[in-house]
């Protein structure tokens, strides 16, 4: 334990002896003529209780200032003083007694210590010499006063106006400012790190005549590049009545565009605030705008641009300031071509052509600006132009690619008697498309009152939506979105080359384009959508679907990420293609919600007289797939449900021509001749009985048809009347036909409980589920396959149930749907003469 007390105590006193011992000494000689004084103190950024301190031969201190003519030397009493520590070196230099030292600034004196350090020489001079500041290559790029320069490396030039301090700007090295010129005195700081090797101040001091302003700040260039520069004491306010210049030196085969970024503008008591332009290459006379105006572009060589101030209000100065942008590239429009805009027969149009987001990733060394322009004069990165002008426009661009167009057109109608008949197109004008300029979006809001809704057509080219199974892959699409009362109901994403050719919705509309590649300049060609107003619709949102008999279509309800809104009506019209059948299936069992309030429904119902209809509820399993063999309906309504989750369904509907059902057609046909078998036994049997009796009984006959026969039998005739075809024996009609009718469906009747099937028009309306206050549905729907479904106009026979006129017609009341189906069937083989083959010859 000794042995291990004394190892710790050794290596604590070795440790605290390392914190505290005392570094190599340094010494600094100031020569009296130089007038320099060097301080050591701590930096802003350190806390108190961590400080390093500075020891002279008689004491230690946090600070030190050695002052010109005096020899100090000293250490630090920590190993790092870097980190704690900074230091100042400040030069004056008085040309106002006497000659000032102009030429190459040093770095003085020489062997300090490796701390962060600033230089800093004070030159006073008369306001009346102009003093310059020339630096040497790579010059320097001006900053933000709060930036920060990569190697932390950083100039900062400064003027006094009586005794006022004013901010010239703040640079680093790598950039174009060349020269500093300044009125009067001039502070000039520069700020290095402690491990900066600089040896060399990189500028020289000349004297000047006059400048009579605040300062002139040079920028040559080389090649293409930009710069930012800022007005003097940016951003807190330029000095009052002051004048500020920039010289732009510019080879004269590039050219040179001025872009304001920012600016503000003071409360003027006298004069104006301004900039003038110098363009000796365009104009003789200075050329005088306001901020607010539009700056000159494709400036060719050299030119000058100044800042005039004004006299402020003394109660409310403001603040004037200027942040802009000088771009140096060669010349884009050598071919000089415009593009004519003709927006003259256009109404509640807007088109805005743009630079593109910035990349991301690592920006460019320089990147060209793209400026549209109005006239030579007029350049900007941003151009809106309005409907009822016509724009000839050319671009100041290296990459068109860089730049995109953006439109927004209003179509609206509040009285439906000036607009219902009109069409219109929801196209992209050529006076767009032509342009060398990818659009990247179209917008058009179509507004209305509630009491009119909008009809969106696309009647050859139809649309497709966009779902995970049947992805859009044109050069172009359209989001779609119905807005009510504040809500958004999102029909989808839409392109061309699909199978729904109408869509009717209720309230404001946005319809936006949305462009994919350069494909859609040749497909603009061929856009077809059209829209219109209608009258008012029950259902938020009607889709008129008419496929291709090869056609695969795949829907899905609006809102498809957030769920159907609460109690929300949507419906398919679904067109069956001729000779086809369709087969529709969801893709999934259950709708997935449980409602709070109310019913979610799925209504199914073909469009023909008598159709039944499928009925699901949210608590029930979706239909198996259905086959339909008529136009029909698909209705979806939600109610509100728990949790806030929302109903969301997929269907897809698919066809298959009815000729290829071959088990369908035979069983028809042996269904067929069974029935003329059974008939022509029947016809046998009583021809038998009618001779074996000169008074034939007759055991069951209908009271209102004439039972009675002629005494003399004749031959067959083709007239009812005159022939016994319609006396039958005693027949049981059950036995008979049951077996048939089962087959053909024709006796059954399904229950109803308390659900009221569709009774609307056929074709025009959706179906429309029960009343929120119905309990209980049981009405549902065989989902299997019917055994035959003839093809529309083109069969003389039926199976299905006869309209209600023509049982009244045969004036047989006793015969139930059972018998009509026998009697019509019976009466058209009678017409045709086939009976005969089923009687014997006499």
């Amino acid at each position: 334990y000794d042995y291990l007390f004394c190892s710790f105590s050794l290596k604590h006193l070795a440790l605290a002896m390392t914190e505290d011992r005392i570094l190599g000494s340094f010494a600094i000689f100031l020569h009296a003529a130089d007038n320099i004084t060097v301080t050591i103190k701590p930096g802003s950024s350190v806390p108190q209780l961590k400080y390093c301190k500075i020891c002279t031969r008689k004491i230690c201190k946090s600070e030190l200032r050695i002052t010109a003519g005096v020899k100090e030397d000293f250490t630090f009493q920590c190993t790092t003083p870097e980190k704690y520590l900074v230091m100042e070196i400040q030069k004056n230099i008085d040309c106002m007694s006497g000659p000032c030292p102009f030429g190459d600034v040093h770095l003085q004196p020489s062997a300090l210590p490796r701390l962060n350090r600033t230089y800093i020489w004070d030159v006073k001079a008369n306001k009346k010499v102009g003093l310059e500041l020339k630096f040497s290559t790579p010059w320097l790029r001006q900053i933000g006063p709060t930036d920060t320069c990569p190697d932390l490396i950083t100039y900062s030039i400064s003027s006094c106006i009586d005794t006022t301090r004013v901010s010239i700007g703040t640079f680093c090295r790598n950039g174009s400012v060349s020269r500093v010129k300044v009125q009067g005195g001039v502070v000039m700081a520069l700020q290095l790190p402690w491990n900066s090797d600089l040896t060399t101040s990189g500028f020289n001091i000349a004297n000047r005549s006059s400048i009579k302003r605040l300062c002139i700040i040079e920028s040559t260039f080389k090649g293409e590049t930009s710069a930012t520069l800022m007005s003097a004491n940016y951003p807190l306010g330029f000095p009052e009545d002051e004048l500020m210049t920039w010289q732009f030196v510019v080879p004269s085969n590039l050219r040179s565009s001025v872009i304001f970024r920012n600016y503000s503008l003071s409360n003027c008591e006298r004069k104006e605030e301004r900039v003038e332009y110098y363009l000796p290459a365009l104009y003789s006379s200075p050329e005088v705008l306001k901020l607010s105006d539009k700056q000159p572009a494709n400036i060719p060589g050299n030119f000058n641009l100044s800042l005039q101030g004004c006299d402020h209000d003394d109660q409310n100065p403001g603040i004037l300031s200027l942040l802009f942008q000088i771009v140096v590239q060669h010349p884009q429009n050598e071919e000089n071509v415009t593009y004519l805009i003709d927006l003259r027969r256009e109404r509640d149009i807007s088109i805005t052509i743009q630079p593109k987001s910035p990349h991301s990733g690592h920006p460019l060394p320089f990147e060209p600006e793209c400026l549209i322009c109005k006239d030579p004069r007029t350049c900007e990165r941003n151009v809106t132009l309005t409907s009822g002008t016509m724009y000839g426009i050319f671009f100041l661009c290296y990459d068109l690619e860089h730049l995109s167009i953006t439109a927004e057109k209003t179509i609206a109608c509040w009285d439906l008697r000036y607009c219902q008949k009109k069409i219109y197109d929801l196209t992209v004008p050529r006076a767009i498309s032509q342009l060398p300029v990818r659009l990247d979006k179209f917008t058009w809001k179509l507004l209305a009152p509630e009491e009119i809704n909008v009809e969106i057509i696309s009647p050859s080219l139809k649309l497709q939506q966009h779902i995970q199974e049947q992805r859009c892959n044109k050069s172009y699409s359209y989001s779609i979105v119905s807005t009510a009362k504040g809500k958004e109901l999102n029909l989808g994403i839409f392109c061309p080359g699909g199978s729904i050719e109408k869509i009717q919705m209720r309230d404001n509309i946005t319809i936006s384009l949305k462009t994919f590649g350069r494909g859609f300049l040749n497909d603009s060609l061929n856009q077809d959508l059209k829209m219109s107003f209608v009258p008012f619709i029950k259902e938020e949102c009607i889709f008129t679907v008419t496929p291709d008999p090869k056609a695969q279509v795949y829907l899905q309800t609006p809102n498809w990420f957030e769920g159907l809104p609460p109690y929300v009506s949507v419906s398919w019209n679904i067109t069956v293609p001729s000779k086809q059948v369709a087969r529709l299936a969801f893709l999934k069992e259950r709708m997935d919600i449980t409602c709070e309030t109310g019913r979610a429904y799925v209504n199914i119902k073909e469009q023909k007289p008598k159709a039944e209809e499928t009925v699901r509820r949210e608590d029930e399993l979706l239909p198996e797939p259905l086959h339909m063999y008529h136009h029909f309906w698909v209705n979806i309504s939600n109610c509100n449900p728990v949790n806030k989750k929302q109903l969301s369904l997929q269907f897809w509907v698919t066809f298959v021509s009815q000729k290829t059902d071959l088990s369908v057609i035979i069983a028809v046909v042996v269904g067929v001749a069974g029935a003329l078998s059974i008939i022509g036994i029947i016809i046998c049997c009583t021809r038998k009985k009618k001779k074996e009796s000169q008074n034939p009984g007759v055991g069951t006959y209908n009271a209102n048809i004439n039972t009675h026969m002629p005494g003399r039998q004749g031959l067959f005739k083709k007239r009812r009347q005159d022939n016994d075809s319609h006396v039958y024996a005693v027949i049981d009609d059950a036995m008979v036909y049951g077996d048939l009718l089962k087959e053909s469906n024709g006796s059954v009747n399904p229950e109803v409980d308390v659900y009221r099937p569709f009774d609307g028009p056929v074709g025009d309306t959706p179906p429309t589920p029960p009343p929120i206050s119905f309990k209980r549905t049981t009405k549902i729907s065989n989902s299997e396959e019917l055994p035959f479904c003839p093809e529309r106009d083109s069969e003389p026979y039926t199976f299905a149930h006869h309209k209600p006129e023509e049982t009244r017609s045969n004036g047989d009341t006793s015969v139930n749907s059972t018998g009509d189906v026998g009697m019509s069937l019976l009466e058209s083989k009678e017409q045709e003469g086939l009976v005969e083959e089923f009687m014997p010859k006499e």
